[in-house]
Order: structure tokens, then C-alpha cells, then sequence
């Protein structure tokens, strides 16, 4: 009796979800996913960094109220964050804000306090629960309904850094307003009790459940971040590694990772040629009635056509093809 009724509770939580504003479904359909290569972190309590992050051209700018800010610093954060939004010009960077984890007794002063300055999204520490992303999602749905923007203009990021927030993966992740999944690397380890290392094995199976969930659910997966910030050859390596097990980007916390990690995260030219001339021979063929081809001298099948569609995919939202 006891498994039934938990199973029913989880039912009925995740039919909350399922019956949850169906405008915010209409609107995903009709937008694409924006390139977020790398989302940098800048303290909101620092105007001056602020200042300058919206002139860098990075995908995504995270006005940081968490651990960026220290505890005293948390009103002036708040203030400066509101002002960005209101007054900045962020050109064609996306304007996030990383309020204070749920349960942290700050999480609502945040919102109240930025949500009127429209950010593009929120970004949600130490996701672990569903829950906690249904009282994100009520609390920025009213905020919506109250100042008239429409259903779903507001995203969430959620970032998963806890052993329970990895094995609860498939429930936050389905949540509509769900835009991507971040990996927290260094709050990670320290829940499982593991160690960092360069090699980075610590850390494979949680970044490979982060990825995998995303992909499942048609939302991005963003990488660790790299402490050793001037590090450059590493965080080469890192973002390449990062890149080629499936994630959209990187969180950075310098300017100067900016470059290398966008880089890193984009299609290069010969890939984007190649793709388009194999999705070119595929539409040939099709036309024809031909099924499989050689290619580069390969046998196509439709995985292969996949992938090239992913190619351009990433390579439209970063702005390199039309």
C-alpha cells in the first residue's frame, strides 16, 4: 500500500508538469534554442565587471547573486543586477541571473527584486527536486501574468551539482520552461566525497547523465567550469573533451576564456561545408529513390544524416550560417 500511494504522488507531481501552461509548450515550438557556447559569470555586486561582461559578445551573461556575491554583499547585488537589466545594453547576449539555491532563506528577495527587469532567464542552484522547480516556475508565472509579458518569456537553467540532483535528472528536466541543464562539478564531487583530477574520470558518469538527460528532453547540456582560469591549455583540453561528449557550452568565469570556449563549442568551417554537401547529396538521392550512398568514403545512413543536421544546427545558432 505504501509503494502505491508514492507512486501516486509522484504521478500526480509530475502530472503538474504534464497540465502546466500550454502556451509555454506553443512557444517552444515556435523557437529555437539559442546558442549558449559559454555563459559567463559576473559578480552582481561589482558594477564595474558588469559594465564590462556586456561588451565581451558572449553568448550568455549570468549576473551572479550566488556564490559570486558574499553574504553582505547580497542587497547591493540585488540593486546592481536590477539596474543592468533595466539600463545596459547587453547587445546579443542573453541576460541570465543566478538567484540563492531554494531553502537558502535569500531565494525569494532575489526574485522579487529582478524578475520586474526581465532577465531571459533564471539560473537555479543545487536543483535537486522537482518541487523546487515548480515553485521557481509559480513564482516567475506570476510575475508573467502580473506585468502582461507572455507565458513563458522567462527561462530556467537549473544546475545539477549533488548526487541526488543527478539521480533526479529525468524530472527536472522535463519541466517546460526548462531550457538547459548546467553540471557543477566542484559541489559534485565534494557530495560523493571524490577528488578533482585533470583526467576528470571523477566526474564522467554525472556529466555523461547530464548530457544524456538534455539530449532526451531536446534541452542543452552546459559544462563544468575550469577554476584554474589561466590555464589555457587545459581549458582547451577540457572544452574539446567537453564538446565531443555532447555539450552545448561551458561555463566560464573570465573574460578570457571566452574566445577559446566559444571556439571550442562552434563548427568550424570544413564541418559546416561538409555537412551541408552530405544533407545536398542526401536530397539528390532521395529524389532519385536511392537509399544508402558513399560519402568522404563512408556508407550514409540516416545517423550520419543526424549528425550533419546537428552540425548546422549548432552552427545557425552561433551565427555562422544563415
Amino acid at each position: 500500500m505504501r509503494r502505491v500511494l508514492e507512486a501516486y504522488k509522484y504521478s500526480r507531481r509530475i502530472s503538474k508538469v504534464c497540465d502546466y501552461n500550454q502556451s509555454v509548450l506553443g512557444l517552444l515550438k515556435e523557437t529555437s534554442m539559442r546558442a549558449r557556447r559559454a555563459i559567463l559569470y559576473t559578480p552582481a555586486s561589482e558594477w564595474a565587471k558588469i559594465q564590462k561582461s556586456a561588451s565581451l559578445m558572449v553568448d550568455s551573461i549570468c549576473l551572479d547573486l550566488e556564490d559570486g556575491t558574499s553574504l553582505n554583499k547580497k542587497e547591493t547585488a540585488r540593486e546592481f543586477a536590477l539596474r543592468a537589466l533595466n539600463e545596459l545594453d547587453f547587445g546579443t547576449s542573453e541576460k541570465l541571473v543566478r538567484i540563492n539555491p531554494v531553502g537558502s532563506g535569500l531565494e525569494l528577495e532575489d526574485l522579487d527584486r529582478v524578475l520586474p527587469g526581465l532577465p531571459d532567464g533564471i539560473v537555479l542552484p543545487k536543483a535537486e527536486t522537482l518541487d523546487q522547480v515548480l515553485w521557481l516556475c509559480q513564482r516567475i508565472e506570476e510575475e508573467e501574468i502580473i506585468r502582461g509579458w507572455q507565458s513563458g518569456r522567462v527561462r530556467i537553467i537549473l544546475v545539477v551539482e549533488s548526487a541526488l540532483g543527478i539521480l533526479n535528472l529525468r524530472e527536472l528536466v522535463q519541466h517546460p520552461r526548462v531550457d538547459a541543464l548546467i553540471f557543477g562539478a566542484e559541489d559534485f564531487t565534494a557530495s560523493i566525497s571524490a577528488k578533482r583530477s585533470n583526467g576528470m574520470q571523477e566526474v564522467l558518469f554525472a556529466r555523461s547523465s547530464v548530457v544524456v538527460h538534455a539530449a532526451a528532453y531536446g534541452k542543452q547540456a552546459i559544462d563544468m567550469v575550469s577554476i584554474n582560469f589561466r590555464d589555457y591549455v587545459n581549458l582547451k583540453i577540457e572544452s574539446a573533451a567537453g564538446a565531443m561528449l555532447g555539450f552545448a557550452g561551458k561555463q566560464v568565469i573570465h573574460p578570457a576564456q571566452i574566445e577559446i570556449v566559444q571556439s571550442a563549442f562552434s563548427p568550424n568551417q570544413v564541418e559546416i561545408d561538409d555537412a551541408l554537401e552530405l544533407i545536398r547529396q542526401f536530397e539528390a538521392h532521395t529524389a532519385e529513390g536511392q537509399g544508402a550512398f558513399e560519402f568522404q568514403g563512408k556508407m550514409v545512413d540516416m545517423p550520419l544524416i543526424k549528425q550533419a543536421e546537428n552540425i548546422l544546427a549548432k552552427a545557425k545558432s552561433a551565427g555562422k550560417i544563415e
